[in-house]
């Protein structure tokens, strides 16, 4: 059975979820001495683009759950759900690993999961909401560009 597609409890639990995340790994990626003294690439974005990059991508994954949601059949709904239960306990894993324990090396290995975890989301609504698939594409892209940032600082940097 569909959800009536005024629903706004798919809303409110996409915004809060992206709220509450984002705030969370906010809270964990502390930019400070240790960041500056690493060694990055010189084709690394500046940090100030990070935040609006985040946003934009939250935003998108946001709508493209809440349009998956409402064309899913309870099934898919729940199968949808735990992927991005995953995906943003991976996500702000990645971010506590990178940052706060500062581990570059370990948060790549974390990495694999992570992208995977975007991956499924995508494949598993793209039968049933293609629009929302689409819409997670930038997510699976920022991530895979975010990892070869992240092995070139290691590279540049390690041992750690």
């Amino acid at each position: 059975m569909q959800a009536d597609s005024s629903s706004k409890k798919p809303i409110t639990i996409a915004v809060l979820l992206s709220l509450l995340v984002g705030g969370l790994g906010g809270a964990a990626t502390e930019i400070g001495p240790w960041y500056f003294q690493l060694q990055k690439p010189s084709w690394q974005p500046p940090d100030w683009l990070f935040g609006p990059a985040w946003t934009t991508i939250y935003v998108l994954t946001s709508i493209a759950g809440v349009k998956a949601w409402r064309r899913a059949d309870e099934l898919q709904r729940r199968y949808f759900l735990g992927a991005l239960l995953l995906n943003l306990v991976l996500n702000l894993l990645w971010s506590l690993i990178f940052f706060t324990s500062q581990r570059p090396d370990i948060a790549l290995l974390e990495v694999v999961p992570l992208w995977l975890s975007i991956l499924l989301m995508v494949l598993l609504v793209r039968s049933y909401s293609p629009v929302s698939s689409l819409l997670m594409l930038p997510y699976l892209g920022w991530v895979a560009f975010a990892t070869y940032l992240n092995w070139t600082i290691v590279k540049l940097n390690a041992p750690f």
